[in-house]
């Protein structure tokens, strides 16, 4: 598997966005939880401790894997969800 297609699938499984799902805004994958409710609480000085425990469905791994991607991945992610949009 090429590199590209391998960090899509792997931000796949991190980050999604569905129009039928929280208004298409970009969501831990398997949740309903936008990845602006983390950004907030990081600009807010709260702990990931303490987002995992308002938002259980969200995986620990899939905060750390977003906080490890590049903006050149998200916006892959960005570009790509606009055109099946």
């Amino acid at each position: 598997m090429a590199k590209e297609q391998r960090d899509t699938v792997e931000l796949a499984r991190v980050v999604s966005r569905d129009p039928e799902v929280h208004s298409g805004d970009l969501v831990f994958t398997g949740t309903r939880v936008p990845v602006d409710a983390l950004v907030d609480y990081i600009k807010g000085g709260h702990s990931i401790d303490e987002f995992l425990k308002d938002f259980p469905t969200v995986e620990r791994w899939q905060i750390e894997s977003y906080l490890d991607l590049s903006p050149e991945g998200l916006d892959h992610l960005r570009i790509h969800s606009a055109s099946v949009t």
